[in-house]
């Protein structure tokens, strides 16, 4: 079903009105000997192609001369905007999770309504591309839409002279970490909650908001470290200082993060002599592997850190969190966990091409690697470790990412001003496609409890895990 939508001034991606003769002109490029409605109905070819028909689909599109294709039955879940003659074909070709993410930092088309359902939709292609002949059929369709003028990549996420460094070699990951939180303090205060815990937060219930539900997070995580007063504690990865803080604050421990981003340290360290807890808690700008074996700490945290690590250096990094820990002690590693990915050429072939996983790598997070949470409990138990619990948040970390993306999307004008229309479309889409990951179970969150049993086998837990739900 189409309709014809008369507003010749109506606002396109990015502000500012596009003339009727704007777009007139720019679907007469598309083929001089077609005119707009041969650019027209090339473009509705191509989305037949990918998504079937019009009326079959859950989304509506909107091309640039004002045309609206709506799907029959209830409303659109999204609208697909395509404001010029080539939008497809910049988000196409070559087709892969990249290509398409690329264009929609650049504004090259626009999403009304519900990204994360325009994820799901995104994330459905790469089942339909995933076959030789579904790209023999798209490509030639794609290379009749006109070309437009020369695209350029939006900024990337950059390592320096470090990206010669190796892979996970402290250099690297050090740069890899600035090249993420050098976007700025101010940037992540505009969505974090006020704690600016950047990690998946614990929803007691779905209507808890952010706020509540990140202390409930720092919370549940003390509680399954059993902290007690005075105990050590080292938070690996500590972000901007909100599980040290709470520790020192609430349960009386004596907290040591760690963190490669300097602004985040800075921060930290003047909101924690704000709160009056200097004595109590520290935030060092230091590699977890430079720390010292010979002071071992009584609890350990990791919280949203060992992503980044790398599979090849698991056994590394929980062999030094291992040394790092004196017997007796409990370690809980909180992290994202992949989903374990079909074997064969088939699901090989399909990840190559769809090139999963690039568009974070390069604008977002470089270097980050996600395992199934059997790869890492593995990795830890060939350590030493014990495992003594694993807890799932995959749904707790879908609501987290919902609230983060709706609270950026309400200060826009804020976050354009601070990192530029690109960088911000680029959180959106990110927070967006991860949501969609964690709701649809591609991507999940373990919480594992981890012990170091001491020379008679004991640990520091009870028998039991009605402490963790008890009332205080």
């Amino acid at each position: 079903m189409s309709t014809i939508i008369q507003d010749p001034d109506r606002r396109l991606p990015g502000g500012g009105a596009r003339r009727r003769s704007d777009v007139d002109r720019d679907a007469a490029r598309a083929k001089p000997s077609e005119g707009r409605a041969g650019a027209l109905d090339r473009a509705r070819r191509v989305l037949a192609e990918l998504f079937g028909p019009a009326e079959r689909r859950d989304f509506a599109v909107r091309f640039w001369d004002g045309t609206v294709d709506f799907p029959s039955g209830s409303g659109p879940a999204f609208t697909l905007v395509l404001p010029t003659p080539w939008a497809l074909r910049r988000m196409l070709l070559p087709p892969s999770e990249l290509r398409l993410a690329e264009a929609f930092a650049r504004g090259d088309f626009e999403i009304e309504g519900d990204l994360e359902a325009a994820a799901g939709a995104a994330q459905g292609l790469r089942e339909r591309l995933g076959r030789p002949g579904a790209i023999a059929r798209l490509v030639p369709r794609l290379l009749g839409l006109p070309a437009g003028p020369r695209a350029r990549a939006p900024a990337r996420r950059r390592l320096g002279a470090s990206r010669f460094a190796p892979r996970h070699s402290r250099r690297r990951d050090r740069a890899a970490v600035r090249s993420h939180y050098d976007v700025g303090n101010d940037f992540y205060a505009l969505w974090l909650d006020r704690r600016m815990v950047y990690s998946c937060a614990y929803f007691p219930t779905e209507d808890t908001d952010l706020d509540a539900a990140q202390e409930a997070k720092l919370d549940h995580l003390c509680r399954k470290l059993r902290l007690a007063p005075g105990e050590r504690l080292l938070d690996i990865g500590c972000g901007w200082g909100g599980l040290v803080m709470h520790a020192a604050a609430r349960y009386g421990a004596r907290a040591v993060g760690v963190t490669l981003s300097a602004a985040q340290a800075q921060l930290a360290e003047r909101r924690i002599a704000a709160a009056g807890l200097a004595d109590r808690c520290t935030v060092e700008v230091r590699d977890y592997r430079e720390l010292p074996d010979d002071r071992p700490f009584d609890k350990i945290v990791s919280v949203g850190m060992y992503e980044h690590v790398g599979r090849r250096e698991l056994p590394r990094y929980f062999a030094k969190v291992y040394r790092l820990l004196r017997p007796g002690g409990i370690f809980v590693n909180h992290g994202i966990v992949a989903a374990p990915e079909p074997r064969g050429l088939g699901p090989a072939f399909r990840r190559l091409l769809w090139r999963k996983g690039r568009f974070i790598d390069r604008y977002v997070f470089p270097d980050g690697e996600l395992v199934p949470v059997a790869t890492a409990v593995a990795a830890a138990e060939a350590a030493g470790f014990e495992t003594r619990d694993v807890e799932s948040l995959r749904e707790h970390y879908a609501l987290t990412l919902r609230h983060w993306r709706r609270r950026l999307e309400a200060r826009e004008a804020e976050s354009v001003r601070l990192v530029g229309d690109e960088t911000h479309r680029v959180w959106r889409l990110f927070l967006a496609g991860s949501a969609q990951a964690f709701a649809s179970g591609r991507l999940g969150l373990a919480q594992v409890v981890f012990a170091k049993p001491d020379a008679a086998g004991r640990v520091a837990l009870p028998l039991t895990r009605a402490d963790l739900y008890a009332a205080r």
